[in-house]
């Protein structure tokens, strides 16, 4: 096991997987910020975004774009120069690089490459509300945006409807109304579901409860930001 110096000190041809807050900056760990920082680069979502967070935290790093359109060209490129003996950090907008944001395919080409990957653990939002949920946590299935399409939702949870474990879903204020409609329409009013908003942010919400109550007190709330949906299994009471 690597003492706790080395662990703060990025390897030659290590990859860093390094988890960032979803909204409060309090929570970035330490190891993350230092690793930040001494890395010999960062690939992030948003140059914009990264180099915002990186400049609130108090850091200066070489910042490389690495997205959804250029991701599968980038991989290659970002590995050959870990191959090279560089150390490198990924990190998305918020949250965990690869959890419904780009990451999986440079994570993938490392570990074709025989290079190191190396976690380092932080925020995530789904992980976050399901842990104050209330709803059951010994099995879950994380999907993460679901289509755009009404019809590929909607096909999605009646699919669903009698999965044995909890689900968990996210959704842009753009298409949380229609996803909420649509739940209401497909799924017994009993149902317990969780939906979280702004999770670590300053307007926070978190409702747990039936469907037929969290939709109201939804319909009731404002509808700004981003958001969290759990749905516990068909067996399941509060």
């Amino acid at each position: 096991m690597e003492g706790e110096n080395t662990s703060l000190t990025p390897q030659a041809g290590h990859l860093y997987v390094i988890a960032t807050p979803i909204g409060n900056l309090a929570d970035i760990t330490e190891r993350a910020r230092t690793l930040l920082e001494r890395v010999d680069a960062v690939a992030c979502e948003d140059t914009r975004v990264g180099g915002a967070l990186l400049s609130k935290i108090g850091i200066k790093n070489r910042l490389v774009p690495y997205h959804d359109n250029n991701e599968a060209s980038m991989a290659a490129s970002l590995a050959d120069r870990l191959e090279g003996g560089e150390s490198i950090a990924v990190i998305s907008d918020a949250g965990t690089p690869a959890i419904s944001d780009p990451g999986f395919r440079l994570t993938r080409e490392c570990h074709k490459r025989g290079l190191t990957v190396v976690p380092i653990p932080g925020a995530c939002a789904a992980t976050a509300l399901l842990s104050a949920s209330g709803l059951p946590s010994n099995g879950f299935l994380f999907v993460g945006f679901l289509p755009p399409k009404s019809a590929a939702r909607r096909r999605f949870i009646q699919e669903h409807i009698d999965f044995q474990y909890t689900i968990i879903l996210y959704e842009s204020c753009h298409r949380i109304e229609k996803l909420m409609t649509e739940m209401v329409d497909l799924l017994n009013g009993e149902r317990c579901v969780c939906i979280g908003r702004e999770i670590t942010k300053r307007f926070e919400t978190i409702r747990s409860g039936t469907l037929s109550e969290v939709s109201q007190a939804f319909n009731d709330g404002s509808k700004k930001g981003e958001f969290v949906v759990i749905i516990a299994p068909a067996t399941f009471t509060l």
